[in-house]
């Protein structure tokens, strides 16, 4: 997956080839990173991540509930941890050197990415230790989503680890209108870390070549090992001759990796992560309103929403899992309040009365939800309905506002107009910010690039009314999608999730103009939508 940004490095991930394995029974899990520097893809948030980190009281016994498993403190300070179990080979080689030079060049960009990663780092290094896998396997997610949870790319990869939607169902990763666990961080964690033990053993326990599988593809790599055998030629992953993207991937892997282990030989300041996993794992009992979960944690609702990503809707999946991840110091008291509260409370419900015309379809257009909820929640058969009878519909407890996080635009979007100003010899972000009658901070976060980093002429950057800037948001992507044969804007918008008008707006097409291969257009990709219906 390429990355395309104006920063090397503030991206989420975009394929840019049909990498599918010749082997259906291991896809390509994921989209990896490509440092590209040209600009209108998508990309994750620089200021993404609240401070959510809270200190674990090791001496008080957990709650009722509360699963210990998460919240076991590492013995070491997090980044000596990393160092003493990495073992990958190949700093020597080109394509780390040339991924290091590409790192330092924008160190500001990789210090930003690493911050983010601190709810999750911890975790994922336990998870991996634990395993006994190589410890630069816990910065995988560093390549492959920025440590975004929600990032997302136009080959439909999400998550931390960009599970792509097969891959995603063939290791048990739920995909509905509920809930997406691709973007579940324990979920998707245990899923990519057994895919890639898979790996490991399949190709003769190399990990490199299983990095090279996991974002390409098994028959891809094996592929290139049968022409190199054919021509007598070595088959280590150095040798092969795969995928542009596939040789950037596992590079960039040991390039993070050498970073984090000499910082002061890069010009690199690692930032002070919390030793022990953010978040404590707290059995819920059923489905829980998101809004109440986060009145009885005592935490704002954008705090679950960050550690618990794969929520699609305002509450937790009806069929489970029943488990929410809590900041660690609010776990005991969340379990005490949860314990205590009665059944009927958790969730809301309303009584409608069915009248005469009315479909199922249109009752679950007018309650924002699904026919499938629907007869699910009244043991309905078929979508037959009568007048006068009743249905209980499941609806959010609280204000919309409680659920601002599902509302929040990536980037930002909303009634405001929306520019692209193409940088000119002498520009600075000051002068191109004060052009607009914005701030510095706007322009950064909107193209997803520090304040401070280089912008040269003849980029594109996207600028956006003040207006737009509001609390009403989604979680939304830029996607950027190359035109195939065959393609139709009927089949991409229902590919996305997104309206063919919307299509059109996006990429000023005219109603009497068709589209044509190789064609790109600009789509805005609401990350929560995405999941099966």
């Amino acid at each position: 997956m390429k990355l395309q940004n104006y920063s090397p490095l503030l991206v989420p991930l975009l394929l840019v080839h049909g990498c599918a394995s010749l082997e259906p029974a291991t896809p390509p899990v994921s989209e990896s990173l490509t440092h590209a520097i040209p600009p209108d893809d998508c990309y994750p948030e620089a200021d993404f991540l609240s401070d959510i980190i809270a200190t674990i009281d090791a001496s008080a016994p957990p709650a009722a509930g509360v699963s210990t498993s998460l919240t076991t403190p590492l013995t070491r300070e997090i980044w000596t941890s990393l160092r003493e179990g990495f073992v990958l080979e190949g700093i020597e080689q080109a394509q780390v050197r040339k991924a290091i030079k590409r790192y330092r060049q924008s160190p500001y960009d990789v210090e930003l990415i690493l911050k983010r990663s601190d709810p999750y780092l911890a975790y994922i290094l336990d998870e991996v230790q634990q395993r006994g896998y190589p410890t630069e396997i816990a910065l995988l997610p560093f390549v492959e989503s920025s440590f975004d949870p929600f990032a997302y790319s136009h080959g439909r990869a999400a998550g931390l680890w960009q599970f792509i939607p097969a891959t995603g169902r063939m290791y048990g990763l739920k995909q509905d209108w509920w809930y997406d666990e691709r973007r579940d961080v324990v979920a998707s964690t245990e899923a990519a870390l057994d895919f890639l033990g898979k790996l490991h053993r399949q190709f003769d326990q190399d990990w490199l070549l299983a990095l090279a599988a996991y974002n390409s593809g098994s028959g891809t790599v094996r592929s290139a090992m049968r022409r190199n055998r054919k021509a007598g030629k070595p088959t280590d992953f150095w040798h092969l001759q795969l995928p542009k993207e596939t040789r950037a991937y596992v590079p960039r892997l040991i390039a993070i990796s050498a970073i984090v282990n000499d910082p002061d030989r890069y010009g690199i300041i690692l930032p002070p992560l919390s030793t022990t996993p953010a978040f404590a794992k707290v059995d819920t009992g059923g489905q829980l309103d998101i809004g109440i979960a986060a009145e009885l944690a005592g935490v704002e609702t954008e705090t679950l929403y960050q550690l618990n990503p794969g929520f699609n809707r305002w509450a937790t999946h009806p069929d489970g899992p029943h488990r929410l991840l809590v900041p660690a110091a609010s776990a005991d008291v969340f379990s005490q309040n949860l314990a205590s509260l009665p059944a009927e409370q958790r969730l809301k419900w309303v009584r409608h009365r069915i009248k005469r015309g009315e479909t199922l379809s249109g009752i679950a257009k007018k309650y924002s939800t699904t026919v499938a909820v629907l007869r699910d929640a009244n043991d309905l058969r078929g979508t037959t309905i009568r007048a006068g009878s009743h249905l209980l519909v499941p609806v959010a407890a609280r204000d919309a506002a409680q659920y601002a996080a599902l509302k929040r635009s990536l980037p930002p979007r909303g009634k405001g107009s929306k520019t692209t100003y193409k940088v000119r010899n002498g520009d600075s972000l000051w002068n191109i910010a004060r052009k607009h009658s914005v701030s510095v901070k706007q322009v950064a976060r909107w193209n997803r690039i520090g304040t401070k980093t280089p912008i040269r002429p003849g980029q594109q950057l996207v600028i956006w009314t003040k207006d737009s800037d509001g609390p009403h948001k989604q979680r939304v992507r830029s996607v950027r999608y190359t035109v195939r044969s065959g393609d139709s804007l009927y089949r991409i918008a229902k590919k996305f999730n997104v309206s063919i008008a919307d299509l059109r707006r996006w990429n000023k097409l005219d109603k009497d103009k068709h589209i044509r291969p190789g064609q790109q257009l600009t789509l805005y990709v609401d990350v929560t939508r995405l999941s099966r219906s």
